[in-house]
């Protein structure tokens, strides 16, 4: 299997073996259901389906009621799809983290990053600001500037950075080493960040 979905639990440091302090981040990964199997011949394409999370039925769709029932599972919170799959995998299979990760792996982690709202450009694109506080410069610290010019091109070209929203969008982080695997807890260790908040859910990639 090429991938698991997981939850995210927090950021943590480790020791390496010359003693230096690696910044880390604990996943919770799997384990997750096989909630169905597409093929060429039904779907036009391979695939597995995966579910994570558990749900209460109440709060499920009558159509994917009968989906996870197909299935013979309970309601899932978080359905991801994965195409690159070598092994053979049954309807209703469960996989841990054990089956798909080991120390040393590298792998990527897309994750819904943190919405920071509307910002402005200083924070948003790192500008300085207009000028000092002296010379006339009244309530410009954080300012854009100037954004176009006047009888030409008499318009702000696109592609301008300006404030805006900020975060809240799909980010992949790429290369990150697995450091450790907690088969028993379902927790796998990687190195560095990956996007999101706590207990957030992100797709974790070899």
């Amino acid at each position: 299997m090429s991938g698991l979905i997981g939850k995210k639990i927090g950021m943590t440091s480790v020791y390496s073996a010359d003693g230096q302090a690696l910044a880390c981040t604990v996943i919770e990964a799997g384990p997750c259901v096989v909630t169905q199997v597409k093929t060429d011949e039904t779907d036009g394409y391979k695939a597995i389906q995966l579910g994570f999370g558990e749900k209460k039925e109440k709060h499920t769709t009558q159509p994917l009621v009968g989906h996870f029932k197909k299935a013979g599972t309970t309601p899932k919170r978080k359905l991801v799809e994965f195409k690159e799959f070598e092994e053979e995998l049954n309807l209703g299979q469960a996989l841990s983290v054990a089956d798909v990760f080991g120390e040393g792996d590298f792998v990527d982690v897309v994750g819904t990053a943190k919405g920071r709202g509307f910002q402005g450009v200083v924070k948003r694109h790192g500008f300085a600001g207009v000028g000092g506080q002296t010379h006339g410069q009244h309530n410009r610290q954080r300012h854009p500037g100037s954004i176009g010019a006047c009888s030409f091109p008499s318009r702000v070209f696109k592609g301008i950075r300006m404030a805006g929203r900020m975060g809240n969008n799909r980010v992949k982080v790429q290369n990150l080493k697995v450091l450790k695997v907690i088969p028993e807890q379902n927790l796998v260790v990687i190195s560095g960040s990956v996007p999101g908040a706590k207990n957030s859910f992100v797709i974790i990639e070899k």
